[in-house]
C-alpha cells in the first residue's frame, strides 16, 4: 500500500538563510580608508585637510545628477535597493539545494512526480517552485528549459543594468572631481595678492579630485563588480536547480543526479550550462599509443 500524503516523509525544502554581513566588503572599506587616512597622518597631515563639505557637495551632487541623466529612474531605484546586497549577502547553500533535489527525485521515482505537489507549495525559492510546478503539471521538458532560461536571462539582465549604474558613477566621479578642482582654482586666482591664501586655496581645490577618484575606486566601481559577482552566484544556483528538475522529469537515478550536480560544487564559478560540448582532442602521445604509431622524437626522449 502506497503511503498517504499525511504519513509520507516530506523531503526537506531548501532553507532561505537570513542575510549575513559581507565581511569582505567591510574589511575592504576599513583597509582602503585606513590606508589612505593613515598615510595622510604619517605625512604630518590632518583629517581636516580632506574634510571639505563643499568639495563633497560638488563631487557627489554632480555625479548623482549625471547618473540620473544617464539611467532611467526605475533602474536607478533598483540600483539603490541593490546596495544592500553589497554590504549583506544571502547565503544560499548549494549542498542543501542538491540534497533537496535528490530527495525530490527519490520520491518522484517511488510515487510519481505528481506526489511532489504538496512539497512544491511550501518551497520558498521562487525559481525552484516555478520549475518544479511546471514539471508537476506535465509540461514538456524542453518547454520547461526554455521558460526557465528566460527567467535566468531576465535576472542577469536586471543585475547587469544595476551594476552599470554604479559603473557609470565610477566613470563620472573623477571627472566631476576635476571640475571641482578647477572651480576651486578659479577662486584662488581672485586672491593672488595673498600668497598664503593662494597656497591654502590650492590645497582645498584638489580635495575635490581626491573625493572623485577615491569614491570611484573605493566604492562605485567595486560595488558594480560585487553586484556582478552576486549575479554569477545566483545564476549558478539557478542552473543547478534547473538541471535537478530536469533530472526529476527524466526519472534520473538519484545517485547519477548527485554526481551530475556535484560539479556545481567543484566548479563554483560555472555560469552557463554547456550544450553540445565537443569532445576534447586526445594528446599526440595518447593518439600515438592508441593507434600503435611511434611517438615523436621529442616524446621518445
Amino acid at each position: 500500500m502506497a503511503p498517504t500524503p499525511a504519513t509520507r516523509k516530506r523531503p526537506p525544502a531548501p532553507k532561505r538563510e537570513p542575510l549575513r554581513p559581507d565581511m569582505a566588503t567591510f574589511a575592504g572599506f576599513v583597509l582602503a580608508l585606513g590606508g589612505i587616512l593613515g598615510g595622510l597622518l604619517l605625512e604630518k597631515g590632518s583629517i581636516q585637510d580632506v574634510a571639505q563639505g563643499t568639495a563633497a557637495m560638488i563631487v557627489f551632487g554632480g555625479t548623482l545628477g549625471a547618473v540620473l541623466i544617464t539611467t532611467p529612474l526605475p533602474i536607478f531605484r533598483r540600483a539603490l535597493r541593490r546596495l544592500g546586497s553589497i554590504l549583506f549577502q544571502e547565503v544560499n547553500s548549494t549542498s542543501d539545494t542538491i540534497e533537496a533535489l535528490i530527495q525530490y527525485a527519490t520520491q518522484a521515482r517511488r510515487n510519481g512526480i505528481v506526489s511532489l505537489e504538496t512539497e512544491a507549495e511550501i518551497i520558498q525559492d521562487r525559481f525552484l517552485k516555478k520549475a518544479l510546478g511546471l514539471a508537476i503539471d506535465g509540461t514538456d521538458l524542453q518547454e520547461i528549459r526554455q521558460m526557465m532560461e528566460i527567467d535566468i536571462n531576465a535576472g542577469e539582465q536586471s543585475s547587469e543594468e544595476e551594476a552599470r549604474v554604479w559603473e557609470s558613477a565610477g566613470g563620472y566621479a573623477p571627472t566631476v572631481g576635476i571640475i571641482g578642482a578647477v572651480m576651486g582654482l578659479i577662486q584662488v586666482m581672485k586672491h593672488l595678492e595673498d600668497i598664503k591664501e593662494v597656497g591654502h586655496g590650492i590645497a582645498v581645490a584638489f580635495v575635490a579630485t581626491v573625493y572623485g577618484v577615491g569614491s570611484a575606486n573605493i566604492f562605485f566601481l567595486p560595488a558594480a563588480n560585487k553586484i556582478r559577482a552576486r549575479m554569477r552566484a545566483a545564476t549558478m544556483l539557478k542552473e543547478l536547480t534547473l538541471e535537478g528538475v530536469a533530472g526529476i522529469v527524466e526519472g534520473l537515478n538519484p545517485t547519477l543526479m548527485r554526481l551530475k550536480l556535484g560539479g556545481y560544487i567543484t566548479h563554483p564559478e560555472k555560469t552557463r550550462r554547456p550544450q553540445n560540448r565537443t569532445r576534447p582532442v586526445a594528446s599526440s602521445s595518447a593518439a600515438a599509443n592508441a593507434g600503435g604509431a611511434p611517438a615523436s622524437p621529442s616524446e621518445a626522449v
